[in-house]
């Protein structure tokens, strides 16, 4: 009984950590974004270096202690997902080389993208006279971070599941309605980028970061078929991969 104790503390310990981490990344990102004023220039936007690096260690440190690569293609498809995000952050807070290219072809100069110019969604969308660039940002925020909450809800949640699972086969909770919820939650998590913050190079990169997910997620059914056979065939006959 009491070793049964021990390892439900452990469990519940886990989470917390996991909880925690979520919670302490969102707090600093969107305080981090939020806790300067609207009107914040340029100059006082950009070269934030402290907050490129802490941005891309706390989220790097998550994804890859919810997910785990295993063996040489996991773990290209980690550095993929590194490259991605790195190059995000250091724009967002370092240095803007799209707008740095996109600016001169657009006919203004790069100075004049601050904390809410830099959104480029709610910019472009502000030019075509749709909406002003408050109503634009605000758009871009509320779809972008529910998407986000759902990606790392998606994350944990299935993190948790698989971890209860201790090498089993799941098919209960988010599994019992898709296979890969996990990647289900990373695409997600790119997706919500793309539309928080886009840059040149996370939208080329995104395609092929999207399409590593879901050839591991292939790769991963067949490894799991190879290991538990029928029981899996029959899952994966009445549980769909993605989308529920």
């Amino acid at each position: 009984m009491g070793q049964e104790v021990r390892t439900k503390l452990r469990q519940v310990l886990r989470i917390g950590i996991v909880v925690l981490t979520i919670g302490l990344f969102l707090a600093f990102f969107f305080l981090n974004i939020y806790s300067l004023p609207p009107k914040t220039a340029f100059e006082k936007w950009y070269g934030n270096w402290p907050a490129v690096v802490m941005a891309a260690v706390v989220f790097l440190f998550f994804l890859f202690f919810l997910t785990r690569p295993r063996g040489p293609k996991e773990w290209r498809g980690a550095g993929l997902t590194t490259a991605f995000f790195i190059s995000l952050f250091t724009e967002m807070f370092g240095i803007p080389l799209t707008i740095y290219l996109l600016a001169p072809l657009l006919g203004v100069e790069p100075r004049m993208f601050g904390m809410h110019e830099s959104h480029l969604w709610a910019y472009f969308l502000s030019r075509t006279g749709l909406v002003n660039i408050e109503a634009g940002v605000y758009l871009v925020m509320v779809v972008s971070t529910a998407l986000l909450v759902l990606g790392f809800s998606l994350l944990s949640l299935g993190w948790k599941e698989v971890y209860r699972g201790r090498g089993e086969l799941v098919v209960t909770g988010l599994y019992s309605r898709m296979r890969h919820p996990q990647y289900l939650g990373l695409i997600l998590a790119v997706i919500a980028f793309l539309i928080q913050w886009p840059t040149l190079l996370t939208v080329l990169l995104a395609p092929f970061l999207i399409g590593r997910y879901i050839l591991l997620a292939r790769e991963e059914d067949r490894e799991l078929e190879e290991k538990f056979g029928g029981d899996f065939r029959r899952y994966k006959e009445s549980v769909p991969g993605f989308i529920p």
